[in-house]
């Protein structure tokens, strides 16, 4: 009985171990798969060789859902925790229009919209997708975008596998439709001493999908262009301003993987070293190892008054201190907020005022001399900031509500970065789409042009401490 026993053991043990052994090499197998170099076509549009006179937008890529193939499937980023994404358990404050995408591509909630239909998503996993989110951009003459890749994200196999694959759909995207695409590192949440993890990724990244001689992949001063953001930020960040130091020093300068511009994301009081920045004179020492400063504005000021307060205290002199140092500056511009669904905040905190909050940005960049822009978000529907297509009708809930684009269409805000754009390389006479010269209830709206600067004024909340 004893012999019996340990055989039966041993088999098991034998079983357990070639099944670990299989999950492995199928872990290893969708890890790599993602890292190949691009062989696809490649379309020649936007100039890839410089920073200069562009629209960036963000690009979260972190929606997953239950069913699109990934490693760790189940809802990401649409619901608060685990569990369907229902009333009362969305993460979500605007609801995004997926009447474009193929059925293949819709994740069903257990939201109804007003016909009684369930309302759907889409998920960042699927290639079609986010190729679709790039056609989008070249249809409305929008540069490119910053994928976002999460520090944390990088540390565990799920999660890497599904970063990977989002990167390997923007970077399909970028070269289908003549797009532009570089890496921010979001060091959010990475703990302390693990530095190397975001080296170990960035070497990987060089050596095995070669990603900076991708052609859609954007270079600026000679050199491809990777950005990290969260640098300096007084919520506490376990990571130092050493070891970011030594995050550029070897994006800049490793042997085999540097080479780089680097651009760093920073709190928007970086220079003053007070508010939503760290007091600590470090900060500056760090900045001045950068080629491109973008210091993050997104809550720091809530409607058209505030912002134009922001762009004369804070953007202009930013600007003329970085052009003094030989530093790009590159100033951030979002449509919005809100945060209800996520965090039970004031619901429309930061309201659009149908597209004059966005725009009202747009040209005090311009006026102050800002050579280009960083758009938050393309995609961020989590705090209401996406400029992508999102839908005016959205689900009814007791618990859960929505934000929508005030009746707009759901382009509109395409258009606006589209003009934005224009309005960035110089174009003359650039207004902001039309659909926005009345307001719901009729009353007639001026928007901002360069030669009219009266801005319409109408205060609301104060702004957050957001979270990017």
């Amino acid at each position: 009985m004893q012999k019996t026993t340990r055989l039966n053991t041993r088999a098991i043990l034998t079983l357990m171990l070639a099944l670990f052994a299989g999950v492995a090499q199928e872990l290893s197998g969708q890890l790599n798969t993602n890292l190949l170099t691009y062989r696809g076509p490649v379309v020649k549009g936007v100039d890839t060789t410089t920073l200069n006179r562009k629209v960036m937008c963000g690009y979260q890529g972190w929606f997953g859902a239950p069913g699109d193939g990934s490693l760790n499937p189940g809802w990401r980023h649409w619901t608060k925790r685990p569990g369907v994404l229902t009333d009362g358990n969305a993460k979500v404050d605007l609801w995004p229009n997926v009447s474009e995408l193929a059925p293949a591509e819709l994740y069903l909630s257990d939201f109804k919209l007003s016909n009684g239909s369930p309302a759907a998503v889409f998920s960042s996993y699927q290639k079609a997708t986010v190729v679709r989110h790039f056609k989008w951009m070249e249809d409305y003459g929008i540069d490119g975008v910053f994928v976002q890749r999460f520090a944390n994200s990088v540390r565990s196999p799920g999660n890497l596998e599904f970063c990977n694959t989002v990167l390997a759909n923007c970077r399909e995207g970028a070269n289908q439709h003549g797009r532009t695409y570089a890496i921010m590192y979001d060091l959010s949440g990475l703990p302390a001493g693990h530095i190397e993890d975001v080296m170990n990724d960035w070497r990987t990244l060089r050596r095995q999908m070669a990603i900076t001689d991708d052609p859609a992949y954007l270079h600026h001063r000679g050199k491809p262009l990777v950005a990290v953001w969260g640098i300096g930020f007084n919520d506490d960040r376990q990571y130092t301003l050493e070891e970011c130091r030594q995050l550029m020093e070897f994006l800049k300068h490793d042997p085999e993987s540097g080479g780089c511009t680097v651009m760093v994301g920073v709190p928007a009081h970086w220079r003053e070293l007070n508010r939503d920045s760290v007091n600590d004179p470090r900060l500056l020492e760090v900045v001045k190892l950068a080629d491109v400063v973008s210091p993050w504005t997104v809550g720091r000021y809530s409607n058209l008054d505030e912002a134009a307060n922001y762009a004369k205290k804070l953007l202009k002199p930013d600007l003329d201190w970085c052009r003094q140092a030989g530093i790009d500056y590159l100033p951030v511009v979002f449509p919005g907020f809100s945060w209800y669904n996520m965090y039970g905040k004031a619901y429309n905190l930061i309201p659009r005022q149908r597209g004059q909050f966005l725009w009202s940005q747009f040209l005090a960049a311009k006026q102050a001399g800002a050579l280009m822009v960083y758009v938050a978000m393309f995609d961020e529907v989590d705090e209401g900031t996406a400029i992508f297509k999102c839908a005016n009708e959205v689900p009814a809930g007791e618990k859960s509500k929505f934000i929508t684009y005030e009746g707009l269409p759901s382009d509109y805000y395409l258009k606006m970065v589209g003009s934005g754009t224009k309005l960035i390389r110089g174009e003359k006479e650039i207004r902001p789409p039309s659909p926005s010269l009345s307001t719901q209830d009729g009353a007639a709206v001026m928007f901002n042009t360069l030669s009219n600067t009266a801005p319409i004024r109408e205060p609301v909340d104060n702004s957050p401490n957001s979270q990017k």
